[in-house]
């Protein structure tokens, strides 16, 4: 069954698309949205959960949540990347926190041992007829490795991962190489689906980032580009008299190295990939009105050195700072009873945000025909 809100979205995903409208506040506040889309749009999805390169060598691993879902990332000794369960298979105790580098999990209630891939090792004293170590492995989680950037899905099955327009428009970055310099996380008190949006659209770099963004990537310089079931992008184009930002790849086009290259992968991924530079940001929704954001830099090789990174840093921090405040701010005035359906701008400006709200209307079809 349709709730008031899913009809809502589906009218709205209805209109022309030159008369585009957003969704009304309560869709970013409502708890029992939060709780539909948690069982459906975001269990079935495609979640960035990092870079490659933050588990390099074999045993190197970090712990997250994703939902309700405790995971380690983790590099086996055959080199690729797996995501397990982080719940012993004995009694449910986490068993790694952090980040690390280990030879094996072990459970710090029982000692139960698990191999880099998952499989029980050993779990002293279980001589029980009903005990079968081959079938007390830890859960392994769907993985695809994509551009640098590690994915997890929490549903076995899930539809595969496949973007292969979005993937010929990142090809000339070489996303892949480059190499990673920082990662931060905070919780920020928005909903997941308002930072998709403010990350996605140009209009409003001039105005919430007047002195960081707004001198390289002006509000009037922002175009479109594609857009599909899954994703969307946007290119956020520089002055031609602004300083070089970096050489890049050597496939690349003058254009692409005169521009921020900002894309999406539905539901819970943002990022700006420059010739230089690539930024990326996780959100990891905790409920209707809070989300854990984490988020990367990455360098192309020795493109820029130690300094410019560091300048680099301390400018997407600001930038950070500024969406938060922004978003904060805007998710309490979201909870009033005027916060109600507004025109959306024009493509260039705001199509992005058309692109999501399509996918989300579609997802909630399917979730209604299954």
């Amino acid at each position: 069954m349709y709730s008031e809100l899913s009809k809502q979205l589906q009218e709205l995903a209805s209109l022309p698309a030159d008369r585009p409208m957003c969704m009304p506040g309560a869709f970013y506040t409502d708890p029992s949205q939060f709780q539909h889309e948690a069982a459906t749009v975001l269990r079935r999805g495609w979640h960035c959960l990092g870079r490659v390169d933050e588990v390099p060598e074999p045993g190197d691993y970090f712990a997250t949540q994703l939902l309700n879902e405790p995971l380690i990332v983790v590099r086996q000794s055959d080199g690729k990347v797996a995501v397990l369960a982080n719940v012993c298979r004995h009694r449910g105790m986490p068993l790694a926190e952090g980040r690390g580098q280990t030879k094996r999990f072990v459970c710090s209630y029982h000692a139960w041992a698990y191999d880099l891939d998952g499989a029980l090792m050993r779990a002293a004293r279980m001589k029980n007829a009903g005990f079968d170590a081959k079938k007390c492995g830890l859960y392994r989680h769907n993985v695809k490795i994509w551009n640098g950037f590690i994915y997890v899905s929490l549903d076995a099955d899930a539809e595969p991962f496949h973007y292969p327009e979005l993937e010929a428009l990142l090809a000339p970055y070489e996303s892949e190489k480059f190499r990673l310099v920082h990662v931060a996380e905070e919780v920020w008190k928005t909903n997941w689906k308002c930072l998709v949006e403010n990350f996605m659209e140009g209009y409003h770099l001039s105005v919430v980032h007047p002195e960081t963004l707004h001198g390289y990537t002006p509000t009037g310089l922002a175009r479109k580009l594609l857009g599909g079931d899954g994703y969307t992008s946007y290119a956020a184009n520089y002055p031609k008299d602004v300083p070089s930002r970096g050489y890049g790849a050597p496939g690349l086009s003058e254009d692409e190295r005169l521009r921020s290259t900002l894309f999406s992968v539905f539901p819970t991924q943002v990022a700006s990939q420059a010739a230089s530079l690539l930024v990326s940001i996780s959100i990891f929704p905790l409920s209707a009105g809070e989300i854990r954001v984490k988020w990367t830099m990455s360098a192309y090789g020795d493109d820029l050195d130690d300094e410019t990174i560091a300048r680099r840093i301390a400018l997407w921090e600001d930038v950070n700072r500024e969406d938060r405040e922004k978003l904060e701010r805007m998710q309490v005035a979201l909870n009033s009873a005027h916060a109600l359906a507004g025109p959306l701008a024009e493509d260039n400006y705001e199509g992005t945000i058309r692109d999501f709200q399509l996918w989300l209307a579609k997802q909630d079809r399917a979730q209604c025909v299954a």
